[in-house]
């Protein structure tokens, strides 16, 4: 499994994604990834994730798009040191995709920020791997 990384503005996100074979149906077409997410605050200054938004592509290119208030049902307060973390998922009609996207941030002052959430694969054992 393989941990990826971003850095904006000394706001470090970290995800970890994670096929759930036994929460999937591959001869239904339905795979299932949970993906574990760090954000820590590196900086001087609170931040407050006011929203998400998510960019799902499947091996077939087919986007989903998905934009919404905070994270799992909050809107986190992160103090410089701290780290908050979550976990989520995301079902596909394939057996492997791509996942990315950002949180809208702010800071105590009202300042509005866009960080990084890394680019991230979602691999199943079912994908069929070709060598060009």
């Amino acid at each position: 499994m393989s941990n990826y990384i971003s850095t904006t503005r000394n706001i470090i996100v970290s995800v970890e994604p994670i096929y759930l074979s036994d929460q999937s149906a591959p001869e239904d077409d339905y795979y299932v990834w949970a993906y574990k997410v760090e954000i820590e605050n590196k900086g001087v200054e609170t931040v407050q994730i006011r929203s998400r938004f998510w960019r799902i592509t499947d091996s077939f290119g087919r986007t989903q798009e998905t934009r919404g208030l905070g994270v799992v049902g909050e809107q986190p307060v992160i103090r410089p040191g701290e780290k908050f973390e979550y976990t989520s998922g995301t079902p596909l009609q394939a057996p492997s995709g791509m996942m990315g996207g950002n949180y809208q941030v702010q800071t105590t002052d009202g300042d509005l920020f866009e960080v990084e959430i890394p680019l991230f694969s979602l691999d199943s054992p079912h994908d069929i791997k070709r060598m060009h």
